[in-house]
């Protein structure tokens, strides 16, 4: 076939041998299986795994109110959706009391037709009838929760009304957070609550299931001593009902691992103080003390934790050993034995954690070096894992210049290793690497510093104050600025193309882009030919064509430069349903967190990239990468973790998986955008040693080393500039320190000026471009033809890559 002729011609040509592999069986199956290795046992009192012939009483709206995963980008049209009651109806030897299930599919019909989202429903209240019988059936209860979130609010009632809503005629989700969960859906309603007494009022044996995208509140479950088990589920896809119910029956084995600290309340998070505390700005006071970091280090903070980073069960047991620990220069390496004691079955996650000492930058007590899974190891059985990193990853970042500023350095003093599953309980080994002196690991230019940062925390507790200078305008324009809003929802201009001869195409004249694919004509030549005009055209987004709906990159015809289209992801590849074409629809990026597999998220990329390529799109904008800051962001579903290091390296993988294909992965959203509430205004004042250790360092592992050749720039700012229309990011950072050689691209309808994107290094501004407001900067003389080819040429660098 030829060169992109997918993406000129739009050929329904299936990849797989005997069809398409678009929500194939085989597909599916991936997806099940990934749903099952990412949920977390949570407790179990000897009540699972189910056996033999039993009887069971599903309650809770949760049932059949599913959540497959979160709204807006990251949702999927798939062929069908299991739900849990569909789920555990498929066990043999697994009867249900049907009239209870009857209530609640009847009830959660009737919500949904009454403009209820999944997940977005009202707990119904249940007769003290329906519950006799019920006890009468079994005497085995299963509680099932479920939750929602997605684009644009914050899983609260909160909510930021700075631009006109162009969705007048439907209920805004924090509305329908305050109508649902007045209390904030971290915690259970009093319905909830209510229905969870008469459970344990009736029943002997009590299970719960939480079907949620990100954390909410489990210390009633740890602390009720009558309930005997927990399997937090989070959002599992499409098949997410048969992977749990496949779980509770003993089918496959829960080896799923918590990505992130649960603790007993909001408050207990340093970053609910100043979450919603403005809607223009996020002060990241608690700086790199972000989840378990916090709770390991901060004096009295451990207290709060119920369930801490790394946490889960199995229905077997392991014995962990580190067989030896070796240094060899820079690198570690660790020979860990993992050894099945028990009776099941299973998978094992091993994970080494590393304290640095404390000297004069200040550290958190532990942080993960490394992490690896087992493949099933049978009982009496054992498997034996090599895992490694190096010196490099325990530095930390001065931006103070207490030793070298704006350097990475190693302090002097002891580095101490642990071994275990979760972060609290690992333990100590034997192996120490001692640094008699400070060592420079890197020098970087100060780039991104703080303007209105007031504070930070430190590792004792305290806070240091920050000198404060003069803020960035945010909405710094030459000319008059749009007014905020009126870009949102624009779609590209469809280029008008004359009456022409069909000879004339047949002749065309110049240097085509197919002659730089062949190599008869270099690159530098052909963007020499084309017009300002055209380079302009090349730096917006582009019409859709096929099945696309978030529109293309690219599209000179004329020198045969294809238009390329994106797909949304992440949890699978985003067709609108009108279109008749059904995908898979992946567990949330959160369970695949979980997982702590790479192996299977890199398979999962490989199969969601096989998707996007027969369906005849080129870029699919996934993965989310941004950090679970605070509980309540409403797009924590999309993104891995808690920790850097671990949503680095999964990312890395569902890129190298979905480039394989020759398709490009899209990392986003670069950088710190961890809050939902007026995300496109919004301020991320945060010190540039947290951004470097935290918020950019997953970034700069999946450049390094996955190479994706495409990556989005967030909504938000960064201490008063805009990401979009920032070149210490993208250019200072991602290009000249980390040598990112693909294509940056703005998220869709960003309100970042289009010239300043241009100067910052933000190659397309999607989902349109504004040539118009650019070539106003061009006759200002703000903007030359050498910005439009620097930021032209990576547009066409990344079409060469394209299959």
């Amino acid at each position: 076939m030829r060169k992109w002729a997918r993406a000129n011609y739009q050929p329904g040509l299936p990849l797989g041998s005997v069809g398409r592999v678009t929500a194939s069986k085989e597909h599916i199956e991936l997806s099940k299986d990934a749903a099952a290795e990412g949920a977390v046992l949570l407790k179990n009192n000897g009540v699972l795994p189910f056996t033999g012939e039993k009887k069971l009483a599903l309650f809770g709206k949760g049932s059949f109110d599913y959540v497959k995963g979160g709204g807006g980008s990251g949702d999927v049209s798939c062929p069908y959706i299991r739900t849990f009651h569909e789920g555990l109806s498929l066990m043999d030897g697994i009867s249900l009391y049907m009239p209870l299930a009857d209530f609640y599919q009847e009830n959660v019909r009737w919500q949904y037709q009454n403009g209820k989202a999944p997940g977005m429903t009202a707990e119904p209240g249940l007769s003290e009838g329906m519950v006799k019988s019920a006890r009468e059936f079994t005497d085995t209860a299963v509680f099932c929760i479920s939750r929602f979130s997605g684009e644009g609010w914050d899983r609260s009632e909160v909510e930021c009304t700075y631009e006109p809503n162009p969705w007048v005629s439907e209920t805004t989700m924090p509305k329908l957070a305050r109508e649902i969960y007045p209390g904030g859906d971290f915690y259970l309603t009093k319905e909830e609550r209510a229905l969870l007494e008469k459970i344990k009022g009736a029943f002997q044996k009590i299970v719960v299931v939480v079907n949620a995208g990100g954390v909410i509140d489990t210390s009633w479950i740890k602390e009720d001593g009558r309930i005997d088990a927990a399997l937090y589920a989070w959002q599992g896809g499409m098949e997410g009902g048969l992977a749990v119910a496949e779980l509770l029956t003993g089918r496959k084995n829960p080896s799923g691992k918590l990505p992130d600290t649960f603790a007993e309340s909001l408050e207990s998070y340093p970053t609910t103080a100043n979450f919603h505390e403005s809607f223009d700005y996020v002060e990241y006071t608690e700086d790199i003390f972000v989840g378990y970091r916090y709770f390991e280090t901060i004096p009295e903070a451990k207290k709060n934790v119920v369930y801490p980073f790394g946490y889960g069960l199995s229905y077997t047991s392991f014995r962990t050993e580190c067989v030896s620990a070796a240094r060899r220069e820079d690198e570690l390496y660790f020979t860990v034995k993992v050894e099945n004691i028990g009776e099941f079955a299973g998978k094992e996650v091993v994970c080494i954690y590393f304290s640095a000492p404390q000297g004069t930058l200040g550290k958190a007590s532990r942080e993960l070096f490394a992490f690896a899974k087992t493949e099933s190891i049978c009982p009496n059985a054992s498997e034996v894992l090599v895992l490694q990193g190096s010196l490099r990853q325990m530095s930390s970042f001065d931006d103070e210049g207490k030793i070298e500023k704006s350097t990475f350095v190693l302090e002097k003093g002891e580095y101490h290793f642990y071994l275990g599953g979760d972060v609290d309980s690992a333990k100590e080994l034997g192996f120490v690497v001692s640094l008699k002196k400070d060592r420079l690991i890197e020098k970087c230019p100060q780039k991104l510093a703080p303007t209105s940062l007031s504070k930070r925390l430190r590792a004792d507790g305290h806070y240091d104050s920050l000198p404060v200078g003069t803020p960035y305008d945010l909405n710094e324009c030459l000319f008059e600025k749009m007014e905020p809003g009126t870009e949102e929802g624009l779609t590209p201009e469809v280029p008008f193309k004359e009456r022409s001869s069909l000879f004339d195409e047949m002749n065309k004249k110049g240097i085509l882009f197919s002659q730089v694919a062949d190599g008869t004509a270099s690159l530098d030549d052909f963007i020499e030919q084309l017009t300002d005009e055209e380079l302009l055209q090349l730096l917006g987004g582009q019409p859709n064509t096929g099945v696309a709906n978030v529109f293309g990159i690219g599209n000179l015809p004329k020198y045969e430069v294809p238009s390329v289209m994106t797909a949304d992801g992440p949890a699978g590849v985003r067709i609108h349903p009108d279109c008749g074409i059904y995908a898979t629809a992946w567990p949330c990026a959160t369970l695949l967190g979980a997982t702590f597999n790479a192996e299977m998220v890199e398979q999962i990329g490989a199969a969601g990239g096989a998707e996007l390529k027969e369906n005849n799109l080129q870029v699919w904008l996934t993965p989310g990468m941004n950090i679970h800051r605070h509980p309540l962001c409403g797009r924590n579903f999309e993104y891995y973790s808690e920790d850097p290091y671990l949503t680095g390296k999964l990312a890395a993988a569902l890129v190298r998986g979905i480039q394989s294909n020759g398709v490009s992965a899209c990392p986003k959203h670069f950088a710190a955008n961890n809050k939902e509430t007026n995300r496109k205004h919004s301020d991320s004042r945060v010190s540039e040693r947290a951004l470097r250790e935290i918020y950019l360092r997953a970034f700069r592992i999946v450049i390094e080393e996955a190479r994706p050749w495409t990556i989005m720039s967030s909504y938000n700012a960064i201490n008063g500039r805009r990401a979009s229309e920032s070149r210490e990011l993208l250019v200072g950072i991602l290009r000249d320190e980390w040598g990112f050689d693909g294509c940056v691209i703005s998220d869709w309808w960003t309100r970042g000026e289009h010239y300043k994107e241009i100067l910052a290094g933000n190659d397309v501004k999607m989902a349109c471009g504004f040539p118009e407001r650019v070539r106003k900067a061009m006759e200002a003389g703000a903007v030359c033809r050498e910005n439009l080819v620097f930021c032209a040429r990576h547009v066409l660098e990344m079409l060469l890559r394209l299959d």
